[in-house]
């Protein structure tokens, strides 16, 4: 790692470094963005509850109620969306995902089309909870400023998977999440040590930084955690390629998404218990359907399970890997080409998602069970989703900058041979 990022720093890779400060430049711009309040409204973030995740991509924005607050969460949301109707649910869209690169531009147009009408109806839908008595025209313009924050966002994610470092939109979602720690440490620090009790609170600080280390090593032996399965072609053999060949499969394919999925179905009875003027259903709502409720937290930690196994054999799809495997003369030592194949592929996922899915609800839940035993503020927390999409971004991007540089050093070799 340490010679990867002394190899960025010779003067033969400036074009790196120009891209890096690129990079740094728009998240500047994104920064400075999610601290600009849209006028008129009545801030109160007390209780986000679902909103939590959304508040914690867009660094801060939505309990501000920046002209940012819904970041790229509504192009998220409509990725999700274009991504499930192309599973053989509208024939046109399945047809793009099989035209190549050109498919997979009108996808993308079309996914952001979806977003920014989604951001709009978001938007609408949130300005209830910070414009108070406000007039229908109050409401829309709102809704229609989120709306632009929301395609200014798109636009400088755009230019930096264009012109700078890794892919934009995580990149944007990576630096709110990291923009927030300076502010809870902070917080910490004047609430243990300045204000607290001496010994005791430096010592329940350096437990917290030390528990946060510990979350972050194990997300990074998650992310990096993977299966392999081996495989071989006809009429190639292992010695004859100088290396096994194999399938990777990672512990947690899902990534965070499954937590955001969990996340919007329980806030569902929230949002319609808040639109609905039934004092029996709030309080059914509030009894049995919240994260601070024994069902509610079981219920999230459940779907947060599920979704892990859904999205990842969503996105997997084992008999579209044992299709291709034996379109390209490939098979699994010991496995019968075809329905063997695919069910081999659908145990072993099974088998490593169950681990990884039981992490990811770990993560999930250790932010709810800190704030239900702290008594800390609610700025102050444990958030394990949070650093599960940072150190994944982290991960992904050091990744694309080493194998620039590593391509780079090769191409270098080829042309001093060929001289």
């Amino acid at each position: 790692m340490f010679a990867t990022v002394k190899q960025i720093f010779k003067p033969k890779n400036r074009d790196i470094q120009k891209k890096i400060l690129f990079t740094f430049a728009v998240l500047f711009i994104f920064k400075l963005g999610t601290a600009i309040t849209v006028p008129g409204v009545n801030i109160d973030s007390d209780g986000l509850g679902f909103f939590e995740i959304v508040n914690a991509m867009s660094g801060g924005a939505f309990e501000k109620a920046s002209i940012f607050a819904l970041g790229v969460m509504p192009y998220i949301t409509a990725s999700i969306i274009i991504q499930l109707l192309s599973m053989d649910i509208i024939p046109y869209l399945s047809e793009l995902t099989k035209q190549g690169g050109v498919g997979r531009n009108k996808l993308n147009q079309i996914t952001r089309i979806t977003g920014i009408v989604l951001a709009f109806i978001q938007g609408y839908m949130y300005s209830f909870s910070y414009i108070k008595n406000g007039t229908a025209m109050d409401y829309m313009l709102y809704s229609l400023v989120l709306t632009a924050g929301t395609a200014l966002v798109l636009w400088l994610a755009d230019q930096i998977t264009q012109k700078g470092i890794g892919n934009g939109t995580s990149m944007i979602i990576m630096a709110g999440i990291i923009t927030t720690l300076p502010s809870m440490f902070i917080g910490l620090w004047q609430e243990l040590i300045v204000n607290g009790n001496g010994f005791l609170g430096i010592l329940m600080f350096v437990l917290f930084v030390f528990v946060l280390l510990a979350i972050i090593v194990g997300v990074i032996f998650e992310e990096c955690a993977e299966r392999r399965i081996p495989i071989q072609y006809a009429n190639k053999s292992t010695s004859m390629l100088g290396k096994q060949n194999y399938i990777p499969f990672k512990l947690n394919s899902a990534g965070v998404m499954p937590v955001i999925f969990a996340s919007a179905v329980i806030s569902i009875p929230q949002i319609i218990a808040s639109f609905v003027k039934n004092i029996d259903f709030q309080l059914f709502v509030a009894k049995y359907m919240t994260y601070e409720t024994v069902t509610g937290f079981t219920a999230y930690v459940l779907l947060i399970i599920a979704f892990a196994y859904l999205y990842t054999f969503m996105q997997m799809k084992p008999k579209e890997l044992a299709d291709n495997l034996n379109k390209n003369g490939g098979y699994i030592p010991g496995v019968r080409p075809g329905k063997e194949t695919e069910d081999y592929i659908k145990k072993v996922l099974k088998r490593i998602t169950i681990v990884g899915a039981c992490f990811l609800a770990v993560l999930a839940a250790l932010p709810i069970l800190f704030s239900k035993f702290s008594t800390l503020q609610t700025s102050i927390t444990l958030s394990g989703t949070g650093l599960l999409i940072v150190v994944g971004v982290m991960l992904e991007t050091y990744k694309q900058l080493e194998s620039q540089l590593v391509s780079r050093t090769y191409v270098k070799g080829r042309k001093g041979r060929r001289r």
